[in-house]
């Protein structure tokens, strides 16, 4: 699959981008109906907790997601979720090349991409998203 995508090293938190600027109870809605559960925001008795915040980019809409269950695997979450909002949604990939990511695309499909990324006071800004092609970028395509 997706290496950390898949994985749950941080106990159930997801951090994801979209390449929409989407509203709070858009995302909320969205990420219920792939989930199968109530989320709501931080604070909230949800069984899934949901921080949604803008920043400039190509990916304008930051979405925490707290308490993910450990059930569901995230890139399999992240691609229901961007099946539902209809935009591609950029979520964190297993290297530890920061520039690496795996984009969750409307259609459903998962493809590895590289995202150049900015750090600003509001939240990291991501542009330029282009496929992972192996020896360019410095990683390889993952065997089909």
């Amino acid at each position: 699959m997706f290496g950390m995508a898949d994985m749950d090293p941080t106990g159930g938190l997801w951090n994801w981008a979209a390449a929409s600027s989407l509203t709070a109870e858009w995302v909320h809605g969205a990420i219920a109906g792939a989930l199968e559960r109530s989320v709501g925001q931080l604070g909230s008795e949800a069984a899934v907790l949901c921080d949604v915040h803008h920043v400039g980019g190509d990916f304008p809409t930051l979405i925490d997601v707290y308490l993910a269950p450990e059930t569901i695997a995230e890139s399999t979450a992240a691609s229901a979720v961007a099946v539902r909002l209809g935009v591609a949604i950029l979520l964190p990939d297993d290297t530890l090349d920061p520039t690496r990511f795996v984009l969750a695309g409307p259609d459903g499909g998962l493809e590895l991409v590289h995202a150049d990324e900015t750090e600003t006071d509001d939240g990291p800004e991501r542009r330029h998203v282009r496929p992972c092609t192996g020896p360019v970028t410095g990683c390889e395509r993952p065997a089909a």
